[in-house]
Formats: structure tokens, sequence, C-alpha cells
């Protein structure tokens, strides 16, 4: 009887349900994205054709800045707490398939008449027990945790590529920083040189003492400026090094001049960009976790049957046991069906099923959001092409000006303030010409995170 209880729950734990498929990548952006027509070619100009390309870091050749981004990789607080969650996710996958095997236990006990109870029973004892996954319940489970550490490790790689971007970006804007700050020191010499000029031409008589105020007071307004951008580069070299994981101590030093800005980037077809971006693929695996934790709750519904198997001997010092074979081997199945847990089941189900619509939303969002970045780093990027060319001859013009200014000052023909508005001109333009080329670089490294190109090599990115 017992043989033939055991060989029926082998075939039927052999026939038992296949794991349902989770919905299809295009199914779920069906879903998600409903009213999103993804065109051919990307609408926004500033590209060139051609599939996305990793190694992007090296193409601004800057020694300096790779260094900071390994630092960075190596060092920053959120990478490492991305990393040990990937860690606590595989961890859970591991658990979760456990128990689609026999679960095996030794129990054992000795110490003859002075046994802990003092019935001075010796004995050992191995129990087997393994449930039948007749349903899919264990495996949805195990299924689940395993998409749920492949989503855990792709936020991990986009983490990545973020931090390097943002290393990327912070280098852009503290070199910024420094630069505006030697234009403003630049303008406070000039400012300088002006007051000595009011103050000769008030000794000889061609000037007056409102020139001389003017000029000083002006001279008073570039100095706060100065001290206004040390303070703001002393902060964006702060939060590099805090990037990085170093003390902020503002000791970094950062260049005197831009990088060259690398040449076009190809930008791939719009319709590969869900597939290869790591935080969009994150999303949809948290699609089919959530789709697996559904079935694993339909599955709970349904009855538990277990094999169970054990080997014991037993023996005492202090009385005579009853005759029997000695070890004692058993075997048998056990079955456990949910009758009525006031809807506690069913509850568990609608839950899941609502955190599945919860996982294509978020799609959604991400999917959405990426295609939006991208369309947006081109057209930043084409359009601060066409303004720093506009401003680098509208500070050619302005410098010329100034020069006209002064000789016209120093002749007597013009007066001071006009040397001023002009001086505050050049200044200004200067200012968002350093503004527009660090933006410049900026969204190049936006486009190339929105585009889900790996700032390494493929030959770097491999021997990870």
């Amino acid at each position: 009887m017992l043989k033939n209880v055991l060989i029926a729950s082998l075939i039927a734990a052999l026939a038992g349900c296949a794991l349902k498929a989770p919905p299809e990548s295009g199914e779920i952006r069906q879903q998600a994205l409903p009213n999103l027509a993804v065109p051919a070619q990307w609408v926004e100009k500033g590209g060139v054709a051609g599939a996305v390309a990793s190694g992007w870091l090296a193409t601004f050749a800057d020694p300096k800045l790779d260094a900071l981004v390994r630092e960075a990789i190596a060092n920053n607080p959120d990478l490492r707490s991305a990393a040990a969650r990937v860690e606590q996710a595989a961890g859970y996958a591991k658990s979760a398939g456990a128990t689609l095997y026999p679960q095996v236990n030794l129990l054992a006990r000795g110490g003859g008449a002075m046994s802990g109870d003092s019935s001075g029973l010796e004995g050992v004892g191995i129990f087997a027990n393994w449930e039948l996954d007749l349903w899919g319940r264990v495996r949805a489970g195990r299924e689940a945790a395993q998409l749920q550490y492949q989503s855990a490790a792709l936020d991990a790689e986009y983490a990545r590529q973020s931090i390097a971007a943002l290393v990327c970006k912070s280098w852009f804007l503290a070199t910024e920083a420094r630069l505006q700050k030697a234009s403003a020191e630049d303008m406070l010499r000039s400012s300088e040189r002006l007051v000595g000029l009011a103050q000769d031409r008030l000794r000889v008589g061609k000037g007056d003492e409102y020139e001389v105020t003017l000029a000083q007071a002006n001279l008073q307004s570039y100095r706060d400026s100065v001290l206004q951008l040390d303070l703001a580069y002393r902060q964006a070299v702060r939060a590099l090094e805090t990037l990085v994981g170093r003390y902020p101590a503002a000791a970094l030093e950062t260049p005197a001049v831009f990088p060259a800005k690398p040449g076009p980037v190809p930008v791939g077809m719009p319709s590969e960009l869900l597939e290869r971006r790591p935080d969009v693929v994150a999303a949809e695996r948290r699609v089919a976790t959530a789709f697996q934790r559904t079935e694993e709750a339909k599955a709970a519904r349904l009855p538990r049957i277990s094999l169970t198997a054990a080997v014991t001997t037993i023996s005492s010092e202090l009385f005579v046991l009853k005759d029997r074979d000695d070890p004692v081997w058993s075997a048998g199945a056990s079955l456990v069906a949910p009758l009525y847990l006031g809807g506690a089941l069913q509850s568990q189900v609608e839950i899941r099923t609502a955190e599945q619509k919860v996982a294509v939303a978020e799609f959604g969002r991400v999917g959405a959001r990426a295609f939006s970045e991208v369309e947006n780093a081109l057209s930043s990027g084409f359009t601060l092409e066409e303004r720093a060319t506009i401003l680098a001859r509208a500070v050619s013009e302005n410098e010329r000006a100034v020069e006209l200014a002064n000789v016209r000052y120093r002749i007597g023909s013009g007066d001071l303030r006009a040397v001023q508005q002009q001086q505050f001109a050049l200044y200004g333009v200067r200012m968002s010409l350093l503004r527009v080329r660090s933006e410049q670089l900026v969204q190049r490294v936006n486009l190339h995170l929105a585009l889900g190109g790996n700032f390494e090599t493929p030959a770097v990115a491999a021997s990870r």
C-alpha cells in the first residue's frame, strides 16, 4: 500500500503543471505605454547614425577624470549599498528554491542514565521530507527570487553608470567654477587699472571725484563677485570629493581648461532603447517578478503533498524497550489542504495582482522617461552648439568694444560709465560662454547615460 502511494505521488510530481511564462516584452510595453508610438529615428538632431558604443569615458581623453571615476566606483557609499542589495537578492534566490529538494535533518540524544529528562533514552534518527511542487508554488517563488536578483543586479549596474556620469558632470562643473572665478579675477584686475586711470585723470585735472568714486564702487562689486565664485568653486570641489569617498577638504585640483568636446555620438534607433538601458530592463524584470509572485499566491490555495522518510535507532539503560527491528525504517506521505482561512489566501492573490499592475505602470514611467531623456539631451546638445558659436563671437566683439571704450576714455572723448558698462557686458558674455561650454559637456554625458552606453570599454566591463 505504501509503495503504491509513493509511486502515485512521484508520478503526480513528474506530471505537475508547468510554470506559466510571464508576459513578453512587447506585451508589457503595450500595457505600460499604450499611447506611445516609437518613431523610426530620433526626432531631435545632434546625433549620428550607428550603434550605441561603450567606452564613452575615454572620449574625453582626461586621465585624471578616468582615475576619479574608478575611485568613485570603488568607494562611493551608494554603490557599496547597491552591491550589498545584490548579494542579499542572490541569497534570497538561493533560499527560495531550497524546498524543491528533499529536506534532511538529524536528531540525536545521549547521556545514558544522566540524560536531561532522566529517561535514559539514547538514539539517533534521520528524517527526510520532500514537498511535491505539483502546482508550481515553490518554483514560482524561486523564479520570482531569481528575477528579483536580476533586477537588483541591473539596478546596481545602472547605479554604476550613473555614478560615473555624475563624477564626470561634477568634474566639468568644478572646472567651470574655477574658470568663472578666473574670469572674475581678470575683471577685478581690469577694474583696479580703471581706478588707477581715474585717479591719474583727477591729478592732472582731466577727471573729477565722481569718476574716482564710481570706479572704486565698481571695484568693490568685482571683489564681492570673486569671493562668491571662490566659495562656489570650493563647494563644487567638496561635492566631487564627497562623491568619490574622500574627505571634503576642497583640496582636489581641477583643470584650468575644459577638455575638447568629443565628436558626434552614434545614437542607434529608438526601438532599441528599452532593451539596452539597465534601469528599463530592471523594471521589466520587476514586472516578471510580480507575475511569478501572483502565480505563487494562486498555487498557495491548493493542497500541498509531501513525502516523508525516516530511519531511527533507540536504546535505554533504565528499562527494556519493546522488541522491534533496530534500526527502524519508515516512509509515508502527507497532504495539507486549506479549507477555510477567512479569505486570507484569496486576498494574497489580489494583493499580488495589484503589485503586478504597479510594476507595469512603473515600467511605463521608466520607459517614457528614457525616451524623454534622450530627446532632451539631443535637443540641448544641438542648441548649445549654436549658442557656443554665437557667444564666442559675442565675446570677441565685446573685447574689442572694451578696448575702444578704454581708448576713448584715455583721450577724453568718452566717460567712465561707458567703459564700465562695456566691461560688465564683456564679463556677462564670458560667464555665459563658460556656462554653455560646461553644459555642452554635461549634456554629452547625459546623452551617453540616457542611451544606455557603458562608460567602460567592453574588455574592461567583461573583466569585472
